[in-house]
């Protein structure tokens, strides 16, 4: 730190070291901008930077609480002989005292200065009252608007990496229209996968279709590229007052296939929508509002219950880990926060659907399915007008949500619940009857900071009835009875993980995650429907071009995976990094006539990312 001039020397030791401080700032600002080769010497000059910034605010509340003491021990009017006239009538004025002005009249002392350009040192001071922003290495205010408590884990350390980069970090990409904070986020994707099962997924694994034995494709290596999930993101704030902030959230890519879409010659797949929320924010009461189109509460997150701050693996692949629990949808969200921001708690409905599975029975196109004796279960209906025209589950009620989060000084941690209505209807000739099947699951996660902010265990979890949709692999909710009632699934899902920063440019990770759905199946007249049925015919699964018939109904997957990141170019201009991603996944069916088949793939991803704004 440079030396203090005399006069800072001069003055008294809590207002020196607030000057020294202040005078240093800029030319160590200054200094990192000249290093900005190395990105290490950068943060360590930041974070300088930030603890002399947090001792400079300590000094103030000192200055103030000194201030406030002194003028409590001299009292209202007693200080006042020694003032000029007009001085002491404004202090009366201040102070709310009536009565004359004392006409004595004791000229002020005027001061002298040794120099002749002496600043006058006017502090600002901050009362408890008024809302501070948390500061966070590397990111910009925009990006935190609900005030978080110090666990170890934070806002995400590097948002830069995998799925979760949402929004803008940084010092750039922000622009003001009128009263309104307009932040630019988002990343150009090339990413690829190479795979011992041809999918035709690219580079999102659909576990629930890939191949058996029976199935050439089980037995042809495949290689994809895309840059589909190339991303865009937008986010909108205004400040109502001190305390209330108003702010939206837009996020898209393009991983929506249309009919003309082809891999052939012009790859024009379709923009889609993947967030789009208003959120109220008020710093006084601790009181939050989300409604729109966001990452479900039961994801896990890393701190709070804040949007953009979920906890989502840093994989290459689109679909995360197999037993990853989230969904991106339609709520309407109220949180509150407690104790210092450390205790959160949140509700939240949000939009239903129930993934039905209606083996052994035979349906009629997408909407119904045929029951002995000749009844019809409605499970759901094809969308029309403006909507695909892909099956929407019948739903008599949204899924209701319940979080509770907490941040010690240690940690994150979490435990969730939901309540999900299964609903179909019964039809036959002249009447029919709806049938309603409450459901609903619990689960929880947690982030360790083994080594705060260098590296952290992540575990998740999720269990329950009708909860299997809620999870990547997207294996069923429930089935139906041969009377057409819903009869829910017992569902669980699981992810467990390691994440090192071992310097500023590089991460790895690795991942060990599971998910697997119960059986429910119903029998008459010796014949048998529903999931797990042992009577479902297995026998063709196993051979290639088999004309037997293969049901395999899923009982469990597994996937471990490692990868790492690495930011080769990092400045103002934006990040450049390259990722790579090895993975593992076996897919286990249920026994059925015929055997117990099984399938597995392996994957090795590679991505190059562009984020201009981070």
């Amino acid at each position: 730190m440079p030396q203090c001039p005399t006069f800072f020397r001069r003055t008294s030791s809590s207002l020196a070291f607030l000057l020294c401080a202040g005078a240093a700032f800029f030319p160590l600002a200054a200094y990192a901008d000249e290093q900005s080769e190395s990105l290490e010497l950068m943060e360590q000059q930041i974070a300088r930077i930030q603890q002399q910034q947090a001792q400079l605010t300590k000094a103030l509340m000192g200055l103030q609480k000194q201030l406030v003491a002194r003028k409590a021990a001299v009292g209202k009017t007693t200080s006042h002989a020694g003032l000029s006239k007009a001085t002491r009538q404004k202090i009366m004025i201040t102070n709310n005292e009536t009565g004359p002005v004392p006409e004595t009249e004791i000229e002020e002392p005027v001061r002298v200065t040794s120099r002749k350009h002496e600043p006058e040192v006017r502090p600002t001071f901050v009362t408890e009252d008024v809302p501070t922003v948390k500061t966070v290495t590397a990111h910009r205010s925009e990006d935190m608007i609900a005030h978080t408590a110090e666990n170890g884990v934070g806002p995400h350390a590097r948002e830069s990496v995998g799925a979760q980069a949402a929004g803008a970090v940084g010092d750039h990409g922000v622009f003001h229209v009128g009263p309104v904070t307009i932040a630019l986020g988002g990343f150009v994707d090339a990413a690829t996968v190479l795979q011992n099962r041809q999918m035709s997924s690219g580079t999102f694994t659909f576990w629930s279709g890939l191949p058996f034995k029976n199935s050439p494709n089980y037995h042809t290596n495949s290689f994809e590229g895309s840059a589909r999930y190339s991303r865009l993101s937008l986010m909108l704030r205004g400040n109502i007052d001190q305390y209330e902030t108003i702010s939206g959230f837009f996020e898209t890519d393009f991983g929506a296939g249309a009919d003309t879409t082809n891999a052939y010659e012009s790859n024009s797949y379709s923009p889609r929508l993947r967030q789009a929320y208003l959120v109220y924010d008020n710093s006084k009461e601790n009181f939050h509002f989300l409604a729109g189109q966001a990452w479900s509460m039961l994801t896990p997150g890393r701190i709070g219950i804040v949007p953009r701050q979920e906890s989502l693996p840093e994989t290459i692949d689109a679909a995360m880990i197999a037993g990853q629990t989230w969904a991106r949808q339609w709520q309407v969200r109220i949180t509150q926060d407690f104790f210092k921001h450390k205790l959160w708690l949140g509700l939240s409905i949000e939009n239903p659907q129930t993934l039905y599975d209606t083996t052994g029975y035979t349906t009629d196109g997408d909407e119904r399915v045929l029951l002995p004796g000749g009844k019809v279960a409605t499970i759901n209906k094809d969308g029309t007008g403006l909507t695909n025209n892909g099956p929407f589950s019948n739903e008599i009620a949204p899924d209701v949500i319940a979080k509770i989060a907490y941040d010690p000084h240690w940690g994150h941690y979490e435990i969730e619940g939901i309540a999900h209505f299964a609903h179909d209807r019964v039809s036959w000739v002249g009447g029919g009857h709806n049938y309603t099947a409450p459901t609903g699951g619990g689960g929880g996660s947690m982030i360790l900071p083994v080594i705060p902010h260098k590296v952290e265990v992540r575990i998740a979890g999720l269990a329950g009835y009708g909860i299997g949709r809620y999870g990547s692999v997207l294996l069923p909710d429930a089935t139906i009875n041969a009377q057409g009632k819903p009869q829910p699934l017992f569902s669980a899902q699981g992810t467990a993980g390691i994440i090192a920063h071992p310097s500023a440019r590089f991460d790895v990770y690795g991942y060990f995650g599971t998910q697997w759905a119960g059986r429910n199946y119903s029998t008459l007249n010796g014949s048998a429907y529903g999931y797990g049925n042992p009577n479902a015919m297995n026998a063709g699964c196993n051979i290639e071009m088999s004309s037997m018939p293969c049901t395999a109904n899923i009982h469990s997957v597994m996937e471990g995976t490692i990868g790492a990141w690495w930011r080769f170019f990092k400045g103002r201009y934006g990040t450049v990094e390259f990722g790579t991603q090895l993975a593992y996944s076996r897919v286990q069916a249920y026994q059925g006539v015929g055997g117990k088949p099984h399938t597995s793939e392996s994957q090795l991803f590679f991505d190059f990312r562009y984020l201009p704004f981070q």
